[in-house]
């Protein structure tokens, strides 16, 4: 596992035991991993983002022929790199410094040492919810219109690569994720929508669900909660939700609806 932070890694920890996983491995990161995912596997070590030389190391030590990315790395972390020889190295090859040229990189760096770097989504597919409603108050027909016309919107700029996140309300859009991540566009949005907005997140146009695989969980209802969102769109077949029990409490009780539509297909190459 090449962990983050949040509660994915230890989700992913809990379903590859539950495959029969019978030894994990961890690579860590300082300032964003949960210390209490060492007690769910075999081994763990620590690193700073950028030590990719240290991380490939490590994992053939443990004799790792295969990883899995799992957490997100905060967007600062990721632009602000102090990166080892190896990293740099990569870094020089690549066109465009984005995470998703950055994690693809990795992965070859990875390949160059028989390290396969499987999907985000590995042992996790009761996980991604199909289409239709998921959580929360059942939709209006007003609403639904917000979720297509949101849905066209952040394919779009999804496709474009500025994020994959929009906020819109009545056919207006209020929020467009850049570089601050989902939390921070959703509470920009929300405050413009002044209670009753939709937040759109959806997959990138031919995902590799190696890396950045769009997850839900716990946060995101309780950050739209405060932001005023009523309706999280997710797409249907390609968003990790997590705690799916936590999350359906919190939308019932916080009255945020979880609506999944079908989007466009994915990639895991």
């Amino acid at each position: 596992m090449i962990a983050g932070n949040g509660i994915y890694p230890a989700t992913f920890a809990r379903a590859a035991r539950e495959a029969g996983v019978s030894k994990l491995v961890a690579a860590a990161f300082k300032n964003e991993t949960d210390p209490s995912l060492e007690a769910l596997v075999d081994s763990l070590a620590w690193f700073r983002v950028g030590q990719l030389g240290k991380l490939i190391k490590f994992f053939k030590q443990e004799c790792i022929d295969r990883a899995v990315m799992v957490g997100q790395i905060a967007p600062k972390n990721l632009y602000e790199l102090r990166p080892d020889i190896r990293t740099a190295l990569m870094i020089a090859k690549l066109k465009e410094r984005n995470a998703e040229s950055l994690f693809s990189g990795i992965a070859d760096e990875l390949a160059k040492d028989d390290i396969e770097l499987l999907p985000a989504t590995t042992y996790l597919d009761s996980l991604l919810p199909g289409p239709g409603q998921v959580a929360g108050p059942p939709l209006s027909e007003k609403r639904l219109a917000d979720v297509s016309f949101g849905m066209r919107i952040a394919k779009e700029i999804s496709r474009l690569d500025i994020g994959q996140t929009v906020v819109v309300n009545q056919g207006t859009v209020l929020a467009v994720e850049a570089f601050e991540g989902t939390n921070e566009t959703m509470r920009r949005g929300g405050a413009l929508g002044k209670g009753g907005a939709t937040m759109v997140k959806v997959s990138k146009p031919e995902q590799d669900l190696r890396f950045d695989v769009p997850v839900v969980g716990p946060d995101t209802i309780r950050t739209a909660a405060e932001a005023e969102i009523d309706l999280i769109v997710i797409e249907a077949g390609s968003t990790l939700l997590l705690e799916q029990d936590e999350v359906s409490t919190l939308c019932r009780d916080l009255k945020v609806a979880i609506w999944a539509e079908a989007g466009s297909s994915v990639s895991t190459t």
